[in-house]
């Protein structure tokens, strides 16, 4: 009698935890959960590379001080010993004369002048 009882309870409670662990599975499945799992996975993804990129940009400063210290770019120059820089002076060639368009005696009667807007010569 204790044996069909034990098995019978196994048995039911088997069953009980099949039914909850398949229902958990289906509500997992379901189009909503799954996009709020992308999104969560997302919203990680993009965490991670900001970190990355943050990470990468410290790294960059901190070696290029490094380099700039080795080739001596950093330092301060001395005003005294910089050069003199000098300024080209750059002639107008612009003109405000008005621009000659009359044409010359031997093309005025030239149907090749430039006057003529005439396509089909």
């Amino acid at each position: 009698m204790f044996r069909r009882t034990f098995w019978f309870t196994a048995g039911a409670a088997a069953g009980v935890w099949a039914t909850t662990k398949v229902n958990r599975k289906i509500k997992q499945l379901t189009p909503e959960s799954l996009a709020a799992q992308a999104a969560n996975k997302a919203v990680e993804a993009g965490h991670r590379l900001k970190d990355f990129a943050l990470d990468v940009r410290d790294n960059m400063a901190e070696r290029e001080a490094e380099l700039g210290d080795a080739l001596g770019i950093n330092e301060q120059p001395d005003p005294a010993e910089l050069p003199q820089r000098r300024f080209a002076v750059i002639q107008n060639t612009f003109t405000t004369k008005a621009v000659h368009t009359k044409q010359p005696k031997y093309l005025e009667n030239n149907r090749y002048s430039i006057n003529n807007r005439n396509e089909d010569h």
